[in-house]
């Protein structure tokens, strides 16, 4: 496993349609074992393909309640869940949305409010090419759309109803509107 360059705005491969996976060979499960390292390292709790500059529909996904929480036990996180989904899809949206602050690897430092559908429904395959579903809400949801939508080139702030920047000094962090 190795940890890969994550690619950032205005790189190319952010903008365009990810290819579907048919070959579910060493190369894949390197990609997929590279990304989840990458994610954790970053630290964020999902990646897609693009975004380590390989133009595949993978998407790696790892979250747990307990990550909202800064008093949680850090061997809470031990019950994340990690998925690595293959060619996802979302079919499923819920009528009701929700609006939440999001940022991205690939766009440091901004963040910005996102309207999201609050539960969703995505198929795809796993690792090995077997179907898998998940069904998800809230934060989960958002971190599959977000992830998916990279793989369809959209990022973020192109959904971002206001954006702004954040800096960190002196371990303060400090905003500003975009």
């Amino acid at each position: 496993m190795a940890i890969r360059d994550i690619v950032t705005l205005p790189a190319p491969i952010l903008r365009r349609k990810a290819r579907k996976v048919t070959d579910f060979g060493p190369e894949i499960q390197t990609l997929i074992d590279d990304m989840i390292e990458t994610m954790r390292q970053a630290p964020g709790v999902g990646l897609a393909a693009p975004q380590v500059n390989e133009p595949l529909r993978v998407i790696v996904v790892e979250y747990s309640e307990e990550d909202d929480d800064e008093n949680a036990d850090p061997a809470a996180k031990k019950s994340a869940r990690l998925y690595a989904m293959i060619n996802p899809e979302i079919t499923r949206f819920s009528q009701e949305t929700a609006t939440g602050t999001e940022g991205c690897l690939s766009v440091p430092g901004i963040v910005g409010e996102v309207t999201r559908p609050l539960a969703v429904t995505v198929k795809g395959l796993n690792r090995h090419g077997k179907p898998l579903t998940v069904k998800a809400q809230g934060w989960l949801a958002r971190i599959f759309q977000h992830e998916i939508d990279h793989l369809d080139g959209i990022v973020f702030v192109d959904r971002a109803e206001k954006l702004w920047k954040v800096e960190e000094e002196a371990g303060q962090v400090i905003q500003d509107n975009v």
